[in-house]
């Protein structure tokens, strides 16, 4: 562990105090995660008579979504499965309605989907097999058209599942297994408990005693949310969500996975979901993860991948942590121990790549060319208004847009007859060195009489 400053352990400890408290939780744990390590760890309450530990088991609820969707990420990477895949070419049998969501839309919650499966409320009642599930899945399951907007679907993630399943030829928790807990050295999440571990109950509003809540294997629905898991092994997810994924995953397929697909709060844009994450904005963070909730549990898992750092909590109870205890330890970790900026040194100079450096200009509008010490070069406006994008190199000498307009998009050097370069042109977009540098191939061309008054 890289421990905090003992000054922000005890800011960080009283505000889980306060939250376990004032929530009546019977146990409440929470860490902090830096730079890929466990940096501080706190609890209060009491699981079989002591307080909890980083190895203490809790049911960690749709948290166990974000999982699920790593496996799918993978069949994808494999080339097993395009996300833009109806999901009835993975998963026959499926009715007018479900079969034909993509299995993007299911990552996103953008389906239309039920959120919940027919019959009794699956959280709180024994399973259905995943054939019964599939048979019962009818023309009522679609509840708004397909990418038509964010609504969260259980049931959605109870096809994934079954859609890992089918092309692993194992269970759904099988395959999480092999290919994610145990390459990250989670040993201790598990589909059901094992001791040590909380107990799942509800707290009466009016009284200060409790009701033990069920717990069950939900079968076909276990995918949106059966693990059990401890602080311990939910610090190595945070940093995972961060970009340590190990060999795991691509960090840039996690990086897709954390790019918004969409919103939940419409103009105001605090929360979305990606493909399999959670979303939100926070205090100017960019966050990651996934909440949970089970009958009895409640859990989270924040990171954010530019500042390396990660919040989570765990707790037995089905209701009473507020939305913003997170958010809360992340502020007092920026107030305590704000993180230093990385210290510059220069970097080795490519001499073909120093001359295009400096301004550039699109029209009139102007725009400065920079070189990025990872590698790649920035095209960024003067002033700050208009389109800006990041760059990567590529074999053939091109350079491909790697966010905002130009995403995608691709960036070439035309040289002149003697070497230099002429102009940019970006998706026939030309950037001249001069505005409408007349001596460049301007689209529509420049006026022979030039600049006037």
């Amino acid at each position: 562990m890289s421990p905090v400053l003992e000054s922000t352990a005890r800011a960080l400890l009283r505000r889980v105090a306060v939250e376990q408290s004032q929530g009546r939780l019977p146990s409440l744990t929470a860490a902090v995660v830096r730079d890929g390590e466990l940096a501080w760890f706190g609890a209060r309450g009491r699981v079989e008579g002591a307080a909890p530990t980083p190895l203490t088991q809790y049911r960690i609820g749709s948290i166990t979504k974000s999982l699920v969707a790593v496996v799918v990420m993978r069949l994808r990477d494999e080339g097993r499965v395009d996300l833009l895949d109806p999901v009835s070419k993975h998963v026959p049998g499926l009715g007018i309605g479900v079969g034909e969501v993509t299995v993007a839309q299911l990552l996103s919650h953008t389906s239309g989907l039920s959120a919940e499966s027919p019959g009794q409320w699956w959280e709180r009642t024994p399973g259905m097999s995943a054939e019964e599930l599939v048979a019962a899945l009818g023309p009522d399951t679609a509840k708004h058209r397909p990418g038509r907007r964010y609504h969260y679907s259980n049931v959605g993630f109870a096809l994934l599942g079954e859609l890992v399943a089918r092309h692993r030829g194992v269970s759904w928790a099988r395959a999480v297994q092999e290919e994610i807990l145990r390459p990250l050295g989670m040993r201790d999440t598990t589909t059901r408990p094992r001791a040590p571990h909380a107990h799942g109950y509800a707290v009466h509003p009016w009284a200060d005693v409790l009701l033990p809540e069920p717990e069950h294997d939900a079968l076909a629905m276990a995918p949106a949310g059966q693990l059990w898991s401890t602080p311990a092994d939910l610090a190595r997810w945070a940093a995972f969500v961060a970009g340590d994924t190990g060999d795991v995953l691509a960090p840039a397929t996690v990086a897709e996975m954390r790019e918004p697909a969409t919103v939940d709060d419409g103009d105001a844009w605090t929360g979305g979901y990606g493909l399999g994450l959670q979303l939100a904005r926070a205090n100017g963070r960019r966050l990651a993860g996934h909440t949970g909730s089970m009958p009895g549990f409640l859990a989270t898992v924040w990171a954010d991948p530019s500042d390396r750092v990660g919040v989570l909590f765990t707790a037995n109870s089905t209701s009473g942590v507020s939305r913003g205890l997170l958010t809360d330890l992340l502020a007092i970790l920026d107030q305590h121990e704000p993180r230093l900026p990385e210290e510059w040194v220069p970097v080795a100079d490519d001499a073909g790549l120093l001359e295009l450096t400096g301004p550039w200009y699109w029209g009139p509008s102007a725009y400065v060319l920079r070189l990025l010490p990872e590698g790649g070069v920035c095209l960024n406006t003067v002033g700050g208004a208009g389109r800006a994008s990041r760059f990567a190199a590529q074999a053939d000498g091109t350079w491909l847009g790697l966010e905002g307009y130009y995403a995608g998009e691709t960036l070439r050097v035309v040289r002149g007859p003697d070497g230099s370069p002429s102009h940019l042109d970006l998706n026939t977009f030309v950037f001249t060195r001069t505005p409408y540098d007349p001596r460049a191939k301007v689209p529509g061309g420049v006026d022979e009489g030039g600049w006037r008054s």
